[in-house]
């Protein structure tokens, strides 16, 4: 069935080193991901998910191979516009969330708008309704991150990713230093986004966030090897049931 693709790969390969110290990273990827695709991207150590997940989030060219967003080569685009891309199309969740903590945490969500030039009398409302969308509460605004919980840094940090409407998420390991409750809350937020039609991509090694997704992909030696679909029995929330605690 067609859909409205937003980021495709094309037989992307990327190569680290010469000569003889030369490994591959990836080796002929293609995919394409469709508006409203909430996709888990798994596999062992070392087998090319962070590469992957760099390369769609436009943070390393292709060695070999097309990047397009919305339609667009932006393979061979300069850094900077990469970044302007990048800011405007692309949120990032990171594992160890990567907050800054001499920043509250409403400048830390607002800083996607600064690097856009939005005054501050525009940021703050955006970045209190991104921090509501994501169960976060107001009373966190003028705290610095180091004073919240994990869990509560966590969705600072989706917070931030979604406060300048990007069209895409790309979520690395975003459950991987969080207890489970804390991971079945995050998966919560990132389904509830999805459900409002946010394109996610998830990089976990956990099959249980896995497979609350939509779409299942394994990687392996730098190829995708498998498209599995999940098993919704199988998911964390589902798991641990509804009624564990909030954080």
């Amino acid at each position: 069935m067609a859909c409205d693709v937003v980021l495709r790969l094309v037989n992307v390969v990327k190569i680290y080193g010469v000569g003889a110290t030369q490994t591959y990273g990836l080796r002929g990827v293609t995919l394409s991901v469709c508006k409203g695709d909430f996709i888990a991207v798994m596999g062992p150590s070392g087998s090319g998910k962070t590469t992957l997940l760099n390369m769609m989030g436009l943070l390393d060219k292709p060695t070999r191979g097309r990047v397009y967003i919305d339609g667009f080569d932006v393979s061979k685009l300069s850094p900077r516009r990469l970044a302007l891309i990048r800011n405007r199309k692309i949120g990032f969740v990171f594992q160890h969330f990567n907050l800054v903590n001499r920043l509250t945490v409403l400048e830390n969500i607002e800083l996607p708008l600064v690097a856009r030039g939005v005054p501050p009398s525009k940021r703050r409302p955006k970045a209190v309704n991104a921090l509501l969308r994501v169960g976060g509460e107001k009373s966190w605004l003028p705290k610095k991150p180091n004073q919240l919980s994990g869990g509560q840094q966590q969705r600072v940090a989706i917070a931030r990713a979604i406060v300048g409407d990007p069209e895409i998420i790309l979520a690395d390991e975003p459950t991987g230093n969080l207890d489970r409750v804390s991971s079945r809350q995050v998966i919560e937020v990132f389904r509830e986004l999805n459900k409002q039609g946010q394109t996610i991509i998830i990089v976990t090694h956990d099959p249980e966030i896995a497979h609350c997704t939509r779409k299942i992909l394994v990687i392996r030696d730098g190829k995708i090897v498998s498209e599995e679909e999940p098993d919704p029995s199988r998911c964390i929330i589902n798991i641990l049931g509804p009624q564990e605690g909030r954080d």
